[in-house]
């Protein structure tokens, strides 16, 4: 069986890796990039078309209020990516906005950002893979009328490369990133171009369209909520800005200074495309509405349920290269492959924070286990299973599942910049130094300004979006905030209860005597090897139990027992209703009864078998009997086994594959600690 699942195991995602290959998984600036920055890289793609899609709701006349809005998402962008590169500086180790919170503001805030941080990288799958899927449903017809199934077959596809590691499916990812961000600046270069230089008019497909507005003539307040809305749903293009300083240790020597580097090409980059794309989306006279079947009207009349509304970048792309020219065919292949990508920020962001809560106890220390590609598998599963609930949950609409986005990023914004103000202002307590003073006082500046503008952000997301779907976004940070808050109530239940005593205990007291009890249910060689087994340890009372559930053959045992002669005494234990387990556990708990200081040591003959299907004709009533004793104090149960011809075959499979990694092995801890195996054959 171990062979039936290593070999398919080893063809999707590689040979296994050696501890010591870490230190060659960590990734250059120009992996590194696409890797942790293609999510705001790629919300370029649809963060331009959400704005125009709420604007529209006033009509095509509010349109003019997008620069205004690109240029806060912009403001935004630039200070959000300055305070991270503070934090990268000050917090290398990879905990993020999780470190910072619980390290300064404390354990509450710190699990409060790590919820938001993992709610939001599901997002972030979620996301990507369904508007990646939508944009590719435009060419292909296919993928549109089977949406949710080519969705979760692409997180599927995802899931298996990052499953062979970090630095193998960054190369994977890096050329379509770039192809997208060459293609993007290309068309902005182009584009102003023909509009400046050769002063040639291009329009959009949709540019001849008339919007239907929902609200006519909009004012005040109403006008005022709708362009915060229009801001907040802009504001998508920050989302996996903070996945940087959570993979700080993922980069290569010096981790931080590099680390900033790449924030601050990422801010730059997708600052320069988003303005671009608004920009240009005016110029060529683009329309978007958000329900477009009613809203946009052609000639005259609705354009109809049978209209596909593409998105911004496509009908700009038309404008500018021409529908169906190659700079037009390469940059929408690009677009839907990066989005696809771009789930990748959240691949790598989400295992690595879950591998830091697992070693604080928050989540299952199995999340804090390095796989064969020395990436954290169980993590890179968990972020997958939990992304195909949503998509199949919300039907893949790119939409409806915006609406939950951005929340918990800027939550996680918000109470990181907070705990960093209160990070200089600890050491400015004790730093005397004028030169690192100064320093420390921008800095601060600089994340007091990003606390309130992410604050201020945080605030005006919730105001509009709550009722349009935030709220599930909402819950489900409670929900992990609830279940992590429990784990850690486990471990340090567990933790406080085994903990060594400083004073002697019952634990490491010898017990009085040792009451071992053989079970028997016929004289053959299995039991004859446990009885032998358990003669040489020399227990204090030795004797063996059988069941009596048949009459003429527990006749026949007792008959046997006495033909050999066996020096040890047989006890009948009656089950009038022909149970094996329960006589077993009443009479050892009777033993404990009678002598609490004794312990009981329960042992059972098994059989060793080599094919899958024996393990169901043996050793049942062991394993039932085995796992009731475990509920039973001061009882050790010991298993003596009995080789069947059989396990030999096992044994020849087993050394055929010694060259081979065991499925399932332990790798806990951080990998440098590790012992060195002895150099050997490789």
């Amino acid at each position: 069986m171990s062979k039936l699942t290593d070999v398919p195991k080893r063809i999707l995602i590689g040979r296994a890796l050696r501890s010591e290959k870490l230190g060659e998984t960590l990734l250059p600036k120009r992996i590194a990039l696409p890797v942790f920055a293609s999510d705001p890289l790629s919300s370029v793609a649809y963060a331009p078309g959400e704005v125009l899609l709420v604007l529209s709701v006033a009509g095509v006349s509010a349109y003019h209020f997008s620069p205004w809005i690109a240029a806060a998402v912009v403001v935004l962008m630039f200070t959000v990516v300055a305070s991270y590169r503070q934090n990268v500086h000050a917090y290398p180790s990879g905990g993020g906005d999780y470190e910072v919170a619980n390290t300064n503001l404390g354990p509450k805030a710190g699990l409060t950002v790590a919820s938001a941080l993992l709610v939001d990288y599901v997002l972030t799958v979620a996301v990507s893979i369904s508007s990646g899927v939508e944009n590719l449903g435009s060419a292909i017809p296919f993928v549109v009328e089977h949406k949710v199934f080519c969705a979760i077959g692409i997180i599927v596809l995802l899931t298996l490369m990052n499953l062979r590691g970090v630095k193998e499916s960054g190369k994977l990812f890096a050329i379509p990133t770039y192809a997208f961000v060459a293609g993007v600046f290309i068309m902005i270069a182009w584009g102003a171009f023909k509009g400046i230089v050769l002063d040639e008019s291009m329009r959009a497909p949709t540019a001849d369209y008339e919007i239907k507005p929902e609200h006519e003539g909009l004012a005040g307040f109403a006008l005022l909520f709708l362009l915060l809305r229009a801001f907040s749903s802009g504001c998508a293009a920050l989302t996996g800005v903070e996945a940087i300083s959570n993979g700080v240790p993922a980069f290569r020597k010096p981790k931080s200074r590099n680390a900033a580097t790449t924030l601050l090409l990422m801010g730059a980059l997708a600052v320069t495309m988003f303005c671009g794309i608004i920009g240009l989306a005016m110029a060529t006279d683009v329309k978007m509405a958000e329900f477009p079947a009613k809203d946009l009207i052609a000639n005259g009349v609705p354009v109809g349920d049978d209209y596909v509304q593409h998105p911004v970048i496509s009908q700009v792309a038309a404008a500018v290269f021409g529908d169906g020219t190659f700079f037009f065919v390469l940059l929408a292949a690009a677009t839907a492959l990066v989005l696809f990508l771009a789930a990748n920020t959240a691949y790598n962001g989400f295992p690595l924070l879950g591998s830091i809560l697992a070693q604080d106890r928050y989540l299952p220390r199995q999340l804090h286990t390095r796989g064969d590609r020395l990436a954290f598998s169980n993590g890179i599963v968990l972020l997958a299973g939990a992304a195909i609930l949503l998509v199949w949950l919300y039907g893949a609409d790119s939409t409806k599942l915006i609406q939950l986005y951005i929340v918990g990023v800027f939550v996680s914004f918000t109470l990181s910049q907070t705990g960093m103000v209160r990070h200089w202002n600890r050491h400015l307590r004790t730093e005397r130094d004028k030169a690192k003073r100064r320093h420390m006082i921008r800095s601060r500046a600089i994340n007091t300004f990003g606390a309130f503008f992410t604050g201020l952000v945080l605030v005006v997301v919730l105001a509009t979006k709550f009722t349009h779907g935030a709220w599930v976004a909402l819950l489900g940070m409670v929900i992990f905030y609830g279940t992590m808050s429990a784990i850690r109530k486990h471990y340090d239940r567990v933790a406080e209860e085994i903990a060594a005593p400083e004073e002697p205990g019952d634990d490491s007291v010898r017990p009085s005597r040792v009451h071992a009890i053989v079970l028997v249910s016929k004289v053959h060689r299995p039991t004859l090897r446990a009885l032998a087994y358990a003669k040489a340890m020399r227990f204090d009372r030795l004797e063996a139990v059988s069941i009596s559930v048949d009459p003429a053959e527990t006749k026949a045992l007792q008959a046997e027992w006495g033909r050999r002669g066996i020096n040890v005494p047989l006890k009948i234990l009656d089950s009038p209703y022909r149970e094996i387990t329960r006589p077993i556990i009443e009479y050892v708990k009777g033993l404990r009864r009678e002598s609490p200081r004794d312990v009981v040591s329960v042992v059972i003959p098994e059989y060793v078998v080599g094919h899958w299907y024996e393990h169901v004709l043996h050793n049942q009533s062991a394993l039932r009997l085995k796992g009731r004793l475990l509920f039973t104090p001061g009882v050790m149960v010991t298993s003596v086994p009995y080789q069947l011809a059989s396990s030999e075959a096992a044994k020849q499979r087993a050394k055929k594959r010694q060259e081979w990694n065991a499925p399932g092995s332990v790798r806990r801890g951080p990998v440098d600690r590790r012992p060195k195996e002895p150099t050997g054959k490789a």
